[in-house]
């Protein structure tokens, strides 16, 4: 949104109590609930054991957001709903990226109080930022979940990617960080002859092997469970694939050439700064976030990045955006850079 008036201002001043009540109806199945027969707001109430005053008041501020509707039967979703919510990803993504929000809040409460902190504004208020690493390291079950929310979120990006890269003479691929294994198993689909090797920690595995079989390619497909930071990579790869995983020192770069063999490839996809402290439009949330845990947080350039490739010995072969999709509007955000051993 955009603000043109006051009361665009006004409005946007109290977004944080909108984004909740909708980040609620995410968590609670609301959409879903309502999908299934429309229900008036003693009969959500009911269903979600919600005061009723209170259920009344959340479904009233639903309806201005344009996601539900009234009518004589009840509250229903919105066709903005059914096409952005419904259709787009499953109840269980949206639930989780609903609770990854409300673990990010506390970042910004009372931010223009802390705001000013030459530090960590977590650290001010006497708070840990959320650990995603160690989460996927000690529980299996929350792993389980962020690797498929990750798998739904990513699906769009991998098969834009299996019809952008050219995978002629490539058997096989080492896919790095590459969690449920979602660009692999687009680039399986899609290339017959090809095998792959995903590379994570033990608990995204698990879950990756679990959505290889119901894809039918748990034969093609095989999960290591390895710290690539820190451990030896396998070799004798045509491709390595790194898609969202992160920018790499130059050291991690020259691993990654180890790994493949003469004149292979790897291929990066990641969202790049255009320049020195310029984040990427898609990635202004995300640079915000960071910068409230470290205030001098910056996100690496395509120049900087290039540049690490070439000192770790790579030949850079190009660089391409990834086209929109229908589902999240990819942006030009995303590059995808080829780089050959």
């Amino acid at each position: 949104m955009k603000p043109t008036t006051s009361d665009d201002i006004f409005e946007l001043m109290d977004a944080y109590v909108t984004s909740a009540a909708l980040n609620a109806a995410l968590e609670l199945g609301l959409f879903w609930l309502l999908a299934e027969q429309p229900l008036d707001d003693t009969g959500v109430a009911q269903a979600l054991d919600i005061p009723p005053n209170r259920c009344r008041r959340w479904l009233a501020l639903l309806s201005r957001t344009g996601l539900i509707e009234q009518s004589a039967r009840g509250y229903a979703p919105s066709s903005m709903a059914q096409t952005a919510i419904l259709d787009a990803f499953s109840q269980e993504t949206w639930a989780f990226l609903a609770r990854e929000a409300r673990d990010r809040y506390p970042a910004v409460l009372d931010l223009a109080v802390h705001i000013r902190q030459p530090g960590s504004v977590w650290e001010a208020q006497g708070l840990t930022p959320p650990d995603y690493f160690a989460k996927l390291q000690d529980s299996p079950e929350w792993a389980r979940q962020f690797t498929r929310m990750l798998y739904e979120i990513h699906l769009p990006l991998a098969d834009e990617l299996a019809r952008m890269l050219d995978m002629q003479d490539v058997d096989r691929l080492l896919d790095l960080g590459g969690g449920s294994g979602v660009v692999s198993l687009a680039l399986l689909h899609r290339h017959p002859g090809l095998s792959a090797t995903v590379v994570d920690i033990a608990n995204v595995c698990a879950a990756g092997r679990e959505i290889a079989a119901e894809n039918g390619m748990e034969e093609r497909i095989a999960y290591l469970a390895l710290d690539f930071s820190q451990e030896e990579l396998p070799s004798g790869f045509d491709r390595v694939v790194a898609c969202d995983v992160g920018p790499f020192d130059v050291d991690m770069h020259r691993r990654i050439r180890a790994a493949l063999r003469p004149g292979g490839r790897l291929v990066t996809v990641d969202q790049l700064a255009s320049a020195e402290g310029v984040a990427p439009p898609t990635w202004v949330y995300w640079a915000f976030l960071a910068s409230l845990e470290n205030p001098n947080s910056t996100r690496l350039t395509r120049a900087e990045f290039k540049s690490r490739l070439a000192q770790a010995g790579f030949q850079v072969l190009s660089e391409r955006t990834v086209a929109p999709s229908e589902v999240l509007r990819w942006s030009s955000d995303w590059i995808v850079c080829e780089a050959q051993k």
